[in-house]
């Protein structure tokens, strides 16, 4: 009830009568000014007058369950919220929701992780308050084979939603790093449970750098965060509501034909690394190639020195740029 009440607060811009509020959830005043005292404690500003009602005239940058609850609008992306204020790593909880048998598009979100995880095992700094640690569940009816290009699903979809929430030109470096200004503002780690040739589940961890000012000396050169690159500051869950309905609609092209058919024009556009020449780094060896965007498998095409066409799939290979990180 809480996050509805909240939800109606934010959505009407007016007073809203306790009585109203009763009405709706079928509670009693005292129930009502229990939430109601309880949203302010959490750090809500929230006027009662009386014969007037309550009206939200302050909401802070604080993301719990009822907060992100009272943001998102869509069918099942996020609908249902798992919260911690702290945690090791949002994939590890959602790993474990997951065998619990949580419901398909639960969200795991953390104020701060302790042991977060990027690419290939590398620590990912967590501080508390700035950032947003969230991680999706999914349960897609699709082969194994496949589920790696939700990573690219939801990397189009973080910077569409950075795009249209901050009015900031944020792209793709493939396969799924969010950038600006050519560097890091997000990163998106995929794992998946299956079974034989079934998934179990699938895990699509994102961290975004939304209000942090500076970064440690050894990755202030790759990193940024919205912040830094903007001067202004964002409500993140306003951001991660953003997200969720983007992939929402995103993942829902991308069932429909088990590729990225649907999302590819889309993606090449956001593409950093389209039409460039690129250092293409694998366990056998480094090359430099030209790179022409994502089929619809979402491997990335280059053509190299000699004239060779590579489909080059993520995983083990990194691409960068010739003289840098993009």
């Amino acid at each position: 009830m809480k996050a509805e009440i909240l939800r109606i607060l934010k959505e009407t811009g007016r007073y809203i009568s306790g009585q109203q509020l009763c009405d709706q959830f079928s509670v009693s005043r005292t129930a009502v000014w229990k939430a109601i005292e309880q949203l302010k404690k959490e750090g809500y500003e929230i006027e009662a007058v009386r014969n007037k009602g309550y009206r939200l005239t302050g909401s802070p940058d604080i993301i719990s369950r009822d907060e992100i609850q009272s943001m998102v609008r869509t069918k099942w992306a996020g609908r249902r919220v798992i919260y911690f204020d702290e945690t090791d790593s949002t994939n590890i909880q959602a790993r474990l929701a997951g065998e619990k048998k949580a419901a398909h598009g639960t969200l795991i979100v953390a104020d701060r992780q302790s042991a977060g995880k990027g690419r290939r095992g590398r620590s990912w700094d967590s501080p508390r308050g700035i950032c947003i640690y969230m991680t999706l569940l999914q349960r897609p009816v699709l082969s194994p084979v496949k589920a790696p290009m939700l990573t690219l699903v939801m990397a189009l979809s973080a910077a569409e939603a950075v795009r249209e929430h901050t009015g900031l030109p944020a792209r793709i470096k493939w396969p799924n790093d969010i950038v600006l200004n050519k560097k890091k503002i997000c990163g998106i780690l995929t794992e998946m449970s299956t079974e034989i040739q079934d998934i179990n589940y699938v895990v699509t961890g994102v961290g975004i750098n939304v209000n942090q000012e500076e970064f440690p000396e050894e990755i202030k050169k790759t990193a940024t965060s919205l912040f830094i690159e903007s001067g202004k500051r964002f409500r993140r869950s306003e951001l991660i509501a953003a997200v969720m309905e983007r992939y929402e609609e995103n993942y829902e092209l991308f069932m429909k034909n088990e590729n990225l058919s649907g999302l590819q024009e889309r993606y090449n556009k956001l593409l950093v690394n389209i039409d460039k020449d690129v250092r293409v780094l694998e366990p056998q060896g480094e090359y430099n190639a030209h790179s022409s965007g994502i089929n619809e498998q979402g491997e990335l095409i280059v053509v190299t020195a000699e004239g060779e066409e590579k489909h080059i799939f993520a995983g083990e290979v990194s691409v960068r740029g010739i003289y840098g990180y993009v």
